[in-house]
């Protein structure tokens, strides 16, 4: 069977992955959750693009947000997973593109020497609007600083244009416009609209954990 790569975006860790990788382990698959925050779009797609050659077959790779940006540029992914995710295409950024939503934005805290990070209330309202209170405030507690330029990144390779792909439109989206992402979705082979929030993996794992699964079943060989 083969391995599930899981990108954060920007802001994020990949302890924000934590119940879709731990539901995915319990079912016997192995779940690959890499760190970014390397300081660029191509250090973190180097970062993704390392794990991917480690693994012995072709994996199914989820990016999230401005992991799209990340898993665009790889090669090798069996199957690419956009989940609210951009999906740039030669000379486009995810700023680009059309990047925040006004709300979240507003939501942006300038940090020393060019960072920022996302003021904990309106971070709560804007990621995890589905939540309930307990939940938002763990995810919100795990939300860290992010260097500047990343989401300015252009990416080298195009992964989409030659890897089969799903989309994944966060119809109640308050970070990045659904109507945004249901224009870049038509880039891809399929396009599913779920009614959540731009964070279904805290808020409705089992979502994630489904699609990932029939994925993975639509990719196993046969047994001989």
């Amino acid at each position: 069977m083969a391995a599930v790569v899981l990108v954060h975006g920007l802001y994020h860790r990949p302890e924000h992955f934590a119940l879709v990788a731990e539901r995915l382990r319990s079912a016997g698959t192995e779940v690959v959750v890499p760190e970014l925050h390397r300081g660029s779009l191509p250090a973190d797609t180097a970062a993704v693009q390392a794990v991917i050659d480690s693994l012995p077959a072709p994996p199914i790779v989820l990016g999230h947000s401005y992991g799209g940006s990340v898993i665009t540029g790889l090669r090798g992914a069996g199957h690419l997973v956009y989940l609210a995710a951009f999906v740039p295409d030669a000379g486009e950024s995810a700023a680009g593109l059309g990047g925040a939503s006004q709300q979240l934005k507003n939501a942006i805290t300038p940090e020393p020497h060019g960072s920022t990070s996302l003021h904990p209330d309106r971070a709560a309202d804007t990621l995890y609007g589905d939540c309930p209170e307990p939940l938002a405030a763990w995810a919100v507690g795990l939300l860290r600083a992010q260097a500047p330029g990343c989401g300015r990144g252009i990416p080298e390779h195009h992964s989409w244009k030659h890897a089969s792909s799903t989309y994944v439109v966060c119809a109640q989206d308050r970070a990045i416009d659904p109507a945004l992402q249901r224009k870049t979705a038509s880039r891809c082979t399929d396009t599913r609209e779920w009614q959540t929030d731009h964070s279904p993996f805290v808020g409705q794992p089992e979502l994630i954990v489904e699609l990932l699964q029939e994925l993975l079943a639509a990719n196993t060989p046969p047994a001989r």
